[in-house]
């Protein structure tokens, strides 16, 4: 199972303060699906506004990202530059 690991200000809205997660998936989006399942109202949190990060990659729009069964995924807020 992949581990992933949320911002503290959304795990203290979600998930009782527990900021890294065991959870199965083969992509961003079915750890997102899971998180919810476990979770209720987390993905559209984590579906807008975050970036990920996938084994220290950085991603903007990774929800389609494959994810390995021994991967760390990163929930952050958005990377803003220029």
């Amino acid at each position: 199972m992949a581990t992933v690991i949320l911002p503290r200000w959304l795990a203290r809205q979600y998930t009782n303060g527990q900021v890294e997660h065991q959870v199965p998936g083969l992509t961003v989006r079915a750890l997102i699906r899971e998180l919810d399942h476990r979770h209720p109202g987390l993905a559209p949190r984590l579906e807008d506004g975050v970036a990920v990060a996938i084994d220290g990659e950085i991603h903007q729009n990774a929800f389609l990202e494959k994810v390995d069964l021994n991967s760390e995924v990163v929930f952050m807020p958005p990377i803003e530059g220029g």
